[in-house]
């Protein structure tokens, strides 16, 4: 997550598209690591999340996103689960298996547990979402 979002020539790629990156092309010995989708035709978007959440000040549950896409497919990811907090910040990298060209929507999600008393309330104050196409949102 250091090199995120991409640099300004944009992010490296192997086979084809390698000689856009000529300097990465000298290193020798290097290992690639490549995150893929679990449905054809495998392919996942690195996204940043940044959640701030707004509401009571600490409770137990979940909050996650689910990305809809503009042919009706849809992917849920969780982003945070346990004691979460107004005062916290969430951060988290995560491999979309929508393409951000054709996101329709993000809709949040949170659940709280059993436990949880009925009139406590957490919302999102600020939810942010970039991918790794040179940063955009």
């Amino acid at each position: 997550g250091d090199c995120f979002p991409c640099p300004q020539e944009g992010c490296p790629m192997m086979g084809h598209y390698a000689d856009r990156f000529p300097a990465k092309l000298k290193r020798v010995n290097q290992k690639y690591f490549l995150n893929t989708g679990a449905d054809p035709p495998f392919a996942a978007w690195r996204q940043k999340v940044f959640i701030k959440l707004s509401g009571v000040k600490k409770m137990r549950g979940d909050i996650n996103l689910v990305f809809h896409d503009t042919e009706g497919n849809t992917k849920e990811y969780e982003i945070a689960s346990g004691i979460l907090s107004k005062d916290q910040v969430y951060t988290k990298y995560i491999d979309v298996e929508i393409n951000p060209k054709k996101t329709k929507k993000i809709e949040f999600i949170w659940n709280k547990t059993v436990f949880t008393l009925l009139w406590a309330r957490l919302g999102a104050e600020t939810v942010n979402i970039t991918h790794g196409d040179n940063g955009h949102k």
